[in-house]
């Protein structure tokens, strides 16, 4: 029985939209990877715990664990600005 996406731990829906993105490169080299991947997982991130927090970023800040000028600049960087 294999578990639907939205049962999977998140590390192995990471890891499957990983081994997708490799399959898709056509031998294509890779470059910033990192900053890729934080990029595509972090604006997602923002913008849902600032949906449960109503936008109070005091509240998303703490349960993001940052400060809350360090979630204003990356508010700021993904043009999330409320």
């Amino acid at each position: 029985m294999s578990l639907s996406n939205a049962e999977q731990p998140l590390c192995q829906q990471v890891a499957q939209a990983l081994e997708s993105y490799f399959s898709q490169l056509d031998g294509e080299d890779v470059v910033d990877l990192h900053a890729f991947v934080i990029s595509e997982v972090e604006k997602p991130l923002l913008e849902a715990v600032l949906n449960h927090t109503k936008s109070n970023q005091s509240k998303a800040a703490k349960m993001l664990g940052l400060s809350r000028g360090t979630l204003r600049k990356k508010l700021a960087t993904y043009q999330l600005d409320i």
